[in-house]
């Protein structure tokens, strides 16, 4: 009978996080602790740089209880980080100190949960791994808000934020339209997406046909055309009394500007958007007079745990089990997709990609999706976008106020010097 080795396992968080990164996480610790190919469950804290700085926390020391309620407790449990690894033509060092790592601690599985930039982290792991004849199986765990990794048919943190964006639309709606006669007129709601409107889509579940809200939606897919956007509020208030509108804060001009464009670069490199609703107010403003109001979701779209899609819950944690039972036999390199089946009844599965079709790529609205006129999403997006919000997942209560969990972190004993980043 072949004995079978026994190797420790690493997980991480990155990028922006979501109110069900979490469920991923307990999906990847619970199914590691149970394989008999898995020792030791570790996790970086505050993500890839928890590698680097050889800043592991021992799950193995946090109760089974306290890695279930990582299923509805929202935000990165561990930590995560925005942080790029450089090129491993332009710094090999940081991918050798992961190694190096993993090397000392026996870690032989990589579970990297994250977006387009972290799938690519994940693949040049593997790459360099057996360029150095170090056996260690990497796979990606699908995770972002804007919904843009290609292969999967959607990703998990997505479905929750869409739900928090059509509810708060239609709810600020009502809001504005009970006040619209004597007060303001005009409700601009800025939501995240940078080069994908998949988010801003969400909005338009909130309403069906051209009087309900949202009357506008502006997308990165559809340059932005200022007199055409003014002419359509002007015309939603003359017909329905007030005018809401959701704005992606990627909302771009025909030559690539973003509206909200601050002159800055993030840590991945990307320009830093200055907030694109107070831009659109008062372009409002300027061409008709109107009583305005705008919100930023900023991060309380992504950590709004307490109206969770359950659908998104019940997918988050299946890709983190799969991500294991993937690596465990054997398939380095991947990242679990989710497979629609159909829509309606909704049906889903797991099935796999290489993660050299996902790193570094972006899904954005297909033009079928959107409405003719570019203000509104079609029937066939509504179609997509329903089942991903279907259902609730509440979390626990006590006082009144949701009962969330906080890991121990208890610290994994270092057996290397220092490391700069």
């Amino acid at each position: 009978m072949k004995k079978i080795v026994r190797a420790n396992a690493f997980y991480a968080q990155s990028g922006g996080v979501s109110a069900v990164i979490n469920a991923s996480a307990c999906g990847v610790i619970e199914t590691a602790m149970r394989s008999k190919h898995i020792g030791k469950v570790y996790a970086g804290r505050h993500g890839i740089i928890g590698a680097l700085t050889e800043d592991l926390i021992d799950c193995d020391r946090e109760s089974a209880a306290t890695i279930r309620a990582l299923r509805y407790t929202p935000a990165g449990a561990f930590g995560s980080a925005r942080f790029k690894l450089k090129g491993l033509e332009q710094n090999r060092s940081e991918y050798e100190r992961l190694i190096e790592v993993f090397r000392a601690h026996d870690i032989r599985y990589f579970f990297y949960n994250g977006g387009n930039d972290s799938m690519d982290t994940a693949l040049k792991v593997s790459q360099l791994g057996a360029a150095l004849g170090y056996p260690i199986t990497c796979v990606g765990v699908p995770k972002t808000v804007d919904n843009d990794l290609p292969h999967t048919d959607c990703c998990p943190g997505f479905g929750s934020v869409a739900k928090y964006i059509a509810v708060s639309t239609r709810e600020a709606a009502l809001d504005v339209a009970s006040m619209a006669r004597t007060s303001t007129k005009v409700f601009v709601f800025e939501v995240m997406g940078r080069h994908a409107g998949w988010i801003a889509a969400a909005g338009g579940l909130a309403g069906r046909g051209l009087d309900e809200p949202p009357h506008v939606i502006l997308f990165p897919e559809v340059p932005f055309d200022g007199r055409r956007f003014l002419d359509r509020v002007k015309q939603s208030v003359t017909d329905y009394g007030y005018c809401v509108i959701v704005v992606s804060e990627g909302a771009a001009y025909e030559d690539g500007k973003f509206l909200a464009d601050a002159g800055t670069r993030d840590a991945f490199g990307h320009t830093q958007l200055g907030g694109v609703a107070p831009v659109v107010a008062n372009m409002v403003r300027e061409a008709h007079g109107y009583k305005y109001h705008w919100a930023v979701a900023d991060y309380l779209q992504r950590s709004a745990r307490h109206i969770a899609s359950k659908v998104d819950v019940e997918q988050a944690y299946a890709v983190g089990k799969a991500a294991v039972e993937l690596a465990v036999k054997g398939v380095n390199a991947v990242m679990p997709t989710i497979v629609r089946k159909s829509g309606k009844p909704y049906r889903w599965a797991i099935g796999h990609v290489p993660l050299a079709e996902v790193a570094n790529k972006e899904k954005k609205l297909p033009r079928e999706y959107l409405r003719e006129d570019g203000f509104g999403i079609s029937e066939a997006c509504r179609r997509y976008l329903e089942p991903l919000v279907a259902g609730e997942a509440y979390p626990p209560y006590r006082n009144g106020l949701p009962d969330y969990v906080r890991i121990r972190g208890i610290p994994v004993k270092r057996k290397l010097g220092d490391f700069k980043i």
